[in-house]
């Protein structure tokens, strides 16, 4: 019975999840095509070694692909229409670097065959817009790139049909904005290098940002400079106390000078009297004169000396804060002149200075006359 219940449950998973997945793993490895198998007749291998005679050079993609890279954009010798007559016979190429050679139209006539061919390198070449005519049979091609040479919005035309072709390199050519948005809309999914369209939408995103970051920076001064003035005030206010609070000090320290100086007159005279004195009663009284006066004098020096010291804390504090109100009137003035620069910068990027209209050729404007 536990057999039986074991067998029918594994053919529910079967039949059911595990089957389902077994089975789209199957459609997974059927839709990864595998590089095609590639074995050179003696006609191609052929004319594998009359390129290399001539200079270029022929790779397998791959050591599970057979297919061929071949180059002759390194070649020593000149590369011309004729060294490319060899590429007829062979089958399974994949890419081909002409880049700098000296090609032109009629030389492409040799490639025109190559329905496998994926890359295409003819940048710096003679080739025109007639010599792109014969890659109308090239179904497979992905990659072309035509940078430095005679090539135009005519030329691309003859591309409409290569609806596999993903990037198209275009530096240093004739074709036009309005040639790119052609070739475009009849290749889906093409991606022309340069593509002014997409570089002007580039740039407007670059300047919206750009302009968002002067608008942080903007406000961020703006923030930096009112804080920085409300620090600079205070500490303008604490210096400006400090400052009277030495001058203060300073008054009460010269008032204890004073009454130092004047104690010890005072002791000094109570002194001469004692010396004085004749009687008894004089004595006595002379002697608590004096008691009473280096008292006195005791207590004034000591209110000197703490008066002096107090004045002395207080001047110190008083040239600190100085110091401190100076900085941070600096640092306040600084914060507000950045304020001033960065509001100005993001106003001149809102709003841009109109450009000035470009003079007509002097020449231009004696023929009208």
């Amino acid at each position: 019975m536990r057999s039986l219940i074991a067998f029918l449950t594994l053919t529910l998973l079967v039949g059911g999840p595990l089957g389902a997945m077994a089975q789209e793993d199957k459609k997974a490895e059927k839709k990864e095509k595998a590089p095609p198998k590639v074995v050179l007749t003696a006609a191609e291998k052929a004319a594998v070694a009359a390129i290399k005679k001539f200079g270029g050079s022929v790779l397998e993609v791959a050591q599970n692909d057979g297919r061929l890279d071949v180059a002759y954009h390194l070649a020593d010798g000149k590369i011309g229409d004729k060294q490319l007559e060899p590429l007829k016979a062979i089958k399974h190429i994949h890419s081909l670097n002409l880049r700098g050679t000296e090609v032109t139209d009629a030389g492409l006539a040799s490639i025109a065959g190559l329905g496998g061919l994926e890359r295409l390198h003819l940048e710096k070449t003679k080739v025109t817009d007639a010599g792109l005519a014969h890659l109308k049979g090239l179904a497979n091609l992905q990659y072309l790139n035509v940078y430095g040479t005679a090539v135009t919005d005519g030329g691309l035309k003859h591309l409409s049909g290569l609806k596999k072709l993903k990037k198209l390199y275009i530096w240093e050519t004739k074709i036009s904005a309005g040639g790119i948005k052609s070739i475009k809309t009849a290749v889906a999914g093409l991606r022309v290098i340069p593509d002014p369209e997409v570089e002007k939408r580039r740039a407007a995103i670059d300047a919206k940002r750009a302009l968002a970051a002067l608008k942080t920076e903007t406000e961020t001064s703006a923030k930096k400079a009112t804080e920085s003035k409300k620090t600079s005030d205070a500490d303008a206010k604490a210096s400006t106390a400090a400052a009277k609070a030495s001058t203060d000090a300073a008054k009460v320290a010269a008032d204890a000078k004073t009454k130092a100086t004047a104690a010890a007159k005072a002791l000094t005279d109570a002194q001469a009297k004692a010396k004085d004195a004749k009687t008894d009663d004089d004595k006595k009284k002379t002697a608590e004169a004096v008691k009473k006066a280096t008292e006195a004098k005791t207590a004034a020096d000591k209110a000197n000396t703490d008066a002096t010291k107090k004045a002395a804390d207080a001047k110190k504090k008083a040239d600190d804060a100085k110091k401190k109100a100076d900085a941070s009137k600096k640092a306040s003035d600084a914060a507000t002149k950045a304020a001033a620069d960065a509001k100005a910068k993001y106003e001149k990027a809102v709003n841009p200075p109109a450009k000035k209209e470009v003079k007509k050729d002097a020449k231009k404007d004696a023929k009208k006359k």
